[in-house]
């Protein structure tokens, strides 16, 4: 195997396993830059992982192919919904934004697996699901020399579908009134109040847009790289995700870089057995590289990241 050959599979797979991430990523960035904190995550991922596998279980005898998309829709909404509980406890109720976020993610494993149980007859997980979200070759692009071989072959699209969110929310952020007023609320609420913004109708759609987001995650990676469901579908992923957002200092396209690293990592546990360097080292270390680069990266460069300045203060109407 020659070193374009390796470099083909290791690309693939980061293409292949950091799109979950950059979806659940772009959602955290989304509620953040509103000024609320959304360790909920992980969590809302794995209640859309969750959806995503029961609604391709249940619709793909008679919507066939097609039925993993309609999965991924009905995630989004699903997890939609369920990242209302954490807008309602943290902005109306203005409970710890922290506390309220473990506690959707305890919540979201102890609903999922409850209703797993009852659906499947007291199993812990789901059957496998017979359509995924497969991997393609791209018309015309797959077939230029090298480039292709790297890029364009053997992706799912929600890999390319990802990458093209992350600069399409760079856009709606930076580029757009309604970009404009979310980082108002999140930088001075106060100020954002006095201009006539709705903070709180602002930081409700953000956390819920975020809700959505995540939940394509959780469904994309259930869908494309598990297959079925189980209390550890989701094993940090979540929290992979949330360290990208900070990562990539609360900027779309930072966010996916840092995704794209953190996909980089849990490609070579996935594809260490083909590199002949990697393929030496034991296999619970590939396991826990992408954790270790987290905390290298978060230890190297969280200090120099500036979140939005009103992130986890509730906002009170009258107070400065």
């Amino acid at each position: 195997m020659d070193f374009l050959d390796i470099l083909a599979i290791i690309t693939t797979a980061t293409l292949y396993t950091s799109a979950p991430l950059v979806f659940t990523a772009l959602g955290g960035v989304f509620s953040e830059r509103s000024g609320v904190v959304n360790i909920a995550l992980e969590g809302l991922m794995l209640f859309g992982a969750f959806i995503g596998i029961v609604s391709t279980l249940l619709l793909e005898n008679k919507f066939g192919e097609i039925t993993p998309w309609l999965a991924l829709l009905f995630a989004a909404v699903g997890s939609g919904i369920f990242a209302s509980l954490h807008a309602l406890a943290s902005i109306t109720f203005k409970a710890d934004q922290t506390v309220s976020g473990v506690a959707i993610n305890f919540m979201a494993l102890g609903i999922s697996v409850f209703a797993i149980k009852k659906i499947f007859d007291g199993k812990g997980q789901t059957d496998f699901i017979q359509n995924r979200i497969d991997k393609i070759d791209i018309p015309v692009l797959s077939d230029i020399p090298i480039i292709g071989d790297l890029f364009f072959q053997s992706v799912p699209l929600t890999s390319y579908i990802a990458i093209v969110l992350a600069f399409i929310v760079w856009f709606i952020i930076f580029k757009t009134p309604f970009g404009l007023r979310l980082r108002a609320v999140g930088e001075h609420p106060a100020a954002a109040d006095t201009m006539g913004i709705n903070v709180i109708k602002m930081r409700y759609t953000a956390v819920i847009i975020s809700g959505m987001l995540a939940g394509i995650g959780g469904a994309v990676y259930a869908i494309s790289i598990s297959g079925n469901f189980s209390s550890v579908t989701i094993a940090g992923q979540g929290f992979l995700a949330l360290a990208a957002m900070i990562f990539g200092k609360w900027h779309p396209l930072g966010t996916l870089a840092a995704a794209m690293f953190f996909g980089f990592a849990q490609a070579l546990g996935i594809t260490g057995a083909y590199i002949p360097i990697v393929k030496d080292l034991p296999s619970a270390f590939l396991t826990m590289l992408p954790y270790v680069l987290t905390i290298l990266a978060l230890t190297g460069f969280v200090g120099r990241a500036e979140a939005p300045k009103a992130l986890g203060i509730p906002y009170e109407k009258g107070k400065r």
